[in-house]
């Protein structure tokens, strides 16, 4: 492809996606004030992508059984989803720092994490008061 080829191609790739980045906007702005119709619409689409997955590995006869457990897998572990997916974050992390679950805190400790919460809300107050005399000035 020559020079002048590749530029046009960037150019309406760059159009393209522009295009549907503003269609997005659109779209999320009008749906998220009517979040069951946003929901239906959300379900769908994950369906439907999810079903020409389904047929698209079914065309090929390395993805069918064990083929397809370890493809996704390693499609999972390359791109760092399995463990944050399966597992969730917030569990993964709380065990690595050896974090109670919080039916096994005490009291003393369930409150003096909502103490230390509320210094940081009261903080947080503070900058933005801070912010908001900045913003005046």
């Amino acid at each position: 492809m020559s020079l002048c080829g590749k530029i046009g191609y960037a150019i309406r790739m760059k159009t393209i996606l522009k295009f549907f980045d503003k269609l997005e906007d659109a779209m999320r702005s009008s749906l998220s004030r009517k979040p069951i119709l946003y929901a239906l619409v959300g379900a769908v689409g994950i369906i439907l992508l999810w079903k020409g997955v389904w047929e698209t590995a079914e065309l090929v006869p390395l993805l069918f059984g064990p083929g397809s457990i370890l493809v996704g897998v390693g499609i999972l572990l390359v791109t760092g989803l399995l463990v944050s997916f399966f597992i969730g974050e917030d569990i993964f992390l709380s065990g690595w720092r050896k974090d109670k679950k919080l039916f096994e805190k005490t009291e003393t400790e369930v409150k003096s994490e909502k103490e230390m919460l509320e210094d940081v809300v009261s903080e947080l107050h503070s900058v933005r008061e801070d912010i908001k005399k900045i913003d005046r000035k």
